[in-house]
């Protein structure tokens, strides 16, 4: 019945009993339908919990024909979305055409406390003007991989916000400072005597009472994200829900082999990346690194994938399926024709030479320092990064690599490489 929690209006209260609950479950057969559903789900996770309870989703929603709702929070704290964050999306997507509604929130007002999930320090908040900023190309990009059609887009701050200072309280009330601890990051900051502050212990009870207002059945988030679903879990009891079950998906490892993917990392490969750019990066990954590639982000099944490793075990080139990786990657975010003309590209520059369509671009201000030069012609993102390629001699201009860090690039027209992949014609005036 509807009532008022913290001065959300018509927030239902289920009291059924867990025994109830658990009774209602077991009333609907499991088919061979739900079975598939359960394979689906599980396809490259880490953890189902629990997986019975998810069964018994499945079988109820199938037998009376009503969608379950699936829950994935992103908080904004940066503008663009990479691969890894589409790991989970990939499988939101896979629920979707199971038949089941995504919830895609954005975590406007958890973003202002600040995630302080598998950190050492505390995370500083973002202003209401960044996550404003960032949250614009969020679901834009994410409507990439998800269907919009069966989406629904939602930010916390809608419940939130109305909590006030009593509110809080009594929801901070609902959670002990014990178990706030049981989280491995946290204990290791408390005895190593690194401060935690008490903001950050609001961050998972924001996110748990996140499932609470929007009554989830599965939460989907990444390994370091385990403690907070399953905080949901409980606040969801707490409140007479049945409690969501929770789907942890592995961090993607970046184009390094070895951090997970991330801008800061600098092995990332961003989902509004240039095709050249993305393709090249996806062909750089080791050939072992490829297949977890393939399970996570690859949409092929994988009886396919298996039959991939069979013949590349067998003696078959592992690059024939790398190709077709990145041909796949490239087409979802761009288009086939792209993925195509990436593979050629890729292809041409192999064997030395330059693309067709390089960019044009023009400049003012010669002599210009070759740090800036790169810089102001897109091909750097920092006059820093620049310096670091000049050291590892990945610049050339005009076919000459450039080492010369005090260089000044004087009036003129240049073809300019930098790494691999990213190639300008710069007209310096």
């Amino acid at each position: 019945f509807p009532v008022t929690i913290f001065g959300i209006r018509s927030l239902p209260i289920n009291m059924s009993s867990s025994n109830e609950i658990k009774a209602e479950q077991a009333k609907y057969p499991v088919t061979d339908q739900v079975l598939d559903a359960l394979a689906q789900t599980k396809r490259g996770c880490e953890e189902l919990l629990v997986e019975a309870e998810w069964v018994a989703k499945l079988a109820k929603s199938q037998a009376i024909g009503v969608p379950l709702r699936i829950k994935l929070g992103l908080d904004p704290t940066a503008p663009d979305i990479h691969l890894g964050h589409t790991v989970v999306l990939n499988k939101l997507r896979q629920l979707q055409d199971l038949g089941h509604n995504v919830i895609f929130l954005i975590g406007d007002f958890t973003s202002m406390i600040g995630d302080p999930s598998g950190r050492n320090t505390t995370r500083p908040p973002l202003t209401k003007e960044e996550i404003a900023v960032n949250a614009q190309t969020y679901y834009q990009q994410a409507s990439l991989v998800l269907d919009p059609q069966k989406t629904e887009v939602r930010y916390n701050s809608e419940w939130c916000d109305p909590l006030g200072a009593r509110g809080m309280i009594q929801l901070a009330a609902k959670y002990t400072v014990a178990r706030m601890l049981e989280r491995d990051d946290f204990t290791k900051r408390y005895k190593g005597g690194v401060p935690i502050s008490v903001h950050e212990f609001l961050y998972p009870l924001m996110q748990g009472y996140d499932s609470v207002a929007l009554k989830s059945d599965l939460e989907l988030g990444g390994t370091d994200q385990k403690f907070n679903l399953l905080v949901g879990r409980e606040l969801q009891k707490e409140y007479g829900q049945e409690a969501q079950c929770v789907l942890t998906m592995p961090l993607l490892v970046g184009t390094d082999g070895v951090d997970k993917m991330s801008k800061s990392k600098n092995n990332y490969i961003g989902i509004s990346e240039q095709p050249n750019e993305m393709f090249g990066k996806l062909m750089s990954i080791s050939d072992e690194l490829m297949w977890n590639y393939f399970t996570l982000l690859s949409f092929k099944p994988l009886t396919e994938i298996a039959q991939m490793k069979q013949e590349a075990s067998a003696g078959r080139n592992p690059r024939d399926f790398k190709v077709a990786l990145g041909q796949e990657i490239v087409a979802r975010f761009h288009s086939q024709a792209a993925a195509e003309k990436a593979l050629e590209d890729f292809n041409h520059r192999a064997k030395g030479g330059i693309p067709d369509d390089i960019p044009e671009v023009s400049l003012s201000g010669a002599p210009l320092g070759i740090g800036q030069f790169l810089k102001q012609a897109g091909l750097v993102p920092s006059s820093s990064e620049a310096m670091r390629n000049l050291e590892q001699g990945g610049v050339k201009i005009d076919g000459a690599t450039i080492v010369d860090k005090a260089l000044k690039v004087e009036a003129g027209t240049y073809v300019v490489q930098v790494g691999k992949r990213r190639f300008a014609k710069v007209s310096l005036s």
